[in-house]
């Protein structure tokens, strides 16, 4: 009986790093006990998340000047540039000052066609691989157990890019992530779902679209968009590149 049990317990196991174990792709599931928020380094967030966020770069201050000071504000650049992490860091920032009444999130989980429908669980279980880039930045910056509770109330919401249509986004801080994976006619639906005293920030970079050569709407967006005096276009370039100083030289080559 204890083989059966050693063998059933390490068959649930996908891999190990370090002391944190992670899940197979079959046990994302919360209702099986795992929550993204879950891995023991998010403990250790709650005991030193980020209050204030600086600018490490003059592209990062450009954009969180236009973050704050625009409605819609799109960030265009590379990896490492903290597009993300900046973006989730101002609708935490507007949250926690009470400018907006909740966060919703939205990314595209895989290809424009939304195809989610094979994967196991429920909307939130299917979308949790693809945006814990997401958590992990809301986890830096109010702590894991926070985080959790607003998603358990709904102050934080997570709405995949097929979900959105429809809707009036009022009082929120909207974040569309990774953009350049989205059709124009899917980022157009998203752009007129801004409401009123709400704010949105759309990243992404259009040299690393999934998508076939053609169907990336972000950067004729971009390009439309920069004509609009009320909306920030923020082009991040090479040098505003914060992770592992390689990143940037593997990029000048790619």
């Amino acid at each position: 009986m204890a083989k059966k049990s050693r063998k059933a317990n390490k068959k649930s196991v996908h891999h190990r790093s370090g002391n944190v174990v992670h899940p197979s792709f079959d046990d994302l599931s919360y209702s099986s006990g795992w929550h993204p928020l879950d891995d023991e380094i998010d403990g250790a967030r709650d005991k030193k998340y980020v209050k204030n966020i600086k600018p490490r770069s003059e592209g990062q201050r450009v954009l969180m000047e236009a973050i704050k000071e625009k409605n819609l504000t799109l960030a265009i650049g590379p990896a490492g540039t903290g597009k993300t992490y900046l973006a989730i860091s101002a609708a935490v920032e507007a949250l926690e000052a009470g400018r907006v009444d909740r966060i919703i999130l939205s990314r595209p989980a895989m290809e424009a066609g939304e195809s989610l429908g094979y994967l196991p669980g429920d909307m939130h279980e299917k979308m949790a691989p693809y945006l814990r880039p997401l958590y992990d930045a809301m986890g830096d910056r109010m702590g894991g157990k926070n985080v959790r509770k607003y998603m358990d109330d709904g102050t934080i919401e997570i709405a995949p890019v097929g979900f959105m249509r429809g809707r009036t986004l009022n009082n929120a801080f909207v974040v569309i992530d990774e953009a350049q994976n989205c059709t124009y006619g899917q980022l157009k639906m998203l752009l007129s779902r801004l409401g009123w005293h709400s704010t949105m920030v759309v990243t992404g970079d259009p040299d690393q679209s999934d998508l076939l050569d053609g169907m990336s709407g972000l950067s004729q967006i971009a390009e439309r968009l920069s004509r609009v005096s009320n909306i920030a276009v923020v082009q991040l370039q090479q040098e505003d590149i914060v992770r592992h100083p390689l990143v940037a030289e593997m990029l000048d080559v790619l």
